[in-house]
């Protein structure tokens, strides 16, 4: 089980987070670059990843549908998401829509990578994300590391 949560969470890496797979486009940078964290909206999003998670790694084709999304454009993926009776429930039930979701996860990794001084083109964050990251990092870390799959 602990090697398919680390091999989703690498797939997802690909899928949900275009930037570390550094081919961002000028849309997702700048959708990133907008999104605004806040603390109730960073909890809301590490309770879906860890239910979207959950719910993915339960399901018997999740590599390919991985494989599948690493493929499409970021609006195809918010049309998976929502036609998803499990998946658009998942994001309900957090308050969130695909688009939030898909933009908000990789806004919040982000900026936690920069909070922590983790820096590379790859790597998108606004200064009000990187402060809020930096104000907020002892309480969000470990609950984004218990979402990943690290156990400290």
């Amino acid at each position: 089980m602990r090697t398919r949560v680390g091999l989703l969470w690498l797939v997802l890496c690909a899928v949900a987070y275009p930037t570390l797979a550094q081919n961002l486009s000028p849309q997702q940078r700048q959708a990133i670059l907008e999104y605004q964290l806040t603390l109730p909206s960073a909890e809301h999003l590490i309770a879906a990843m860890q239910a979207m998670t959950t719910y993915l790694i339960s399901l018997p084709d999740y590599q390919e549908r991985m494989r599948k999304s690493a493929t499409m454009s970021g609006a195809d993926r918010i049309a998976q998401l929502e036609s998803d009776p499990k998946a658009a429930a998942i994001l309900k039930q957090n308050s969130l829509t695909a688009r939030d979701y898909l933009i908000g996860v990789p806004a919040l990794r982000m900026a936690l990578m920069a909070a922590q001084g983790a820096t590379a083109p790859n790597i998108v964050a606004s200064p009000a994300n990187v402060a809020f990251a930096k104000a907020n990092l002892a309480q969000l870390k470990p609950k984004m590391d218990a979402a990943d799959g690290i156990r400290r």
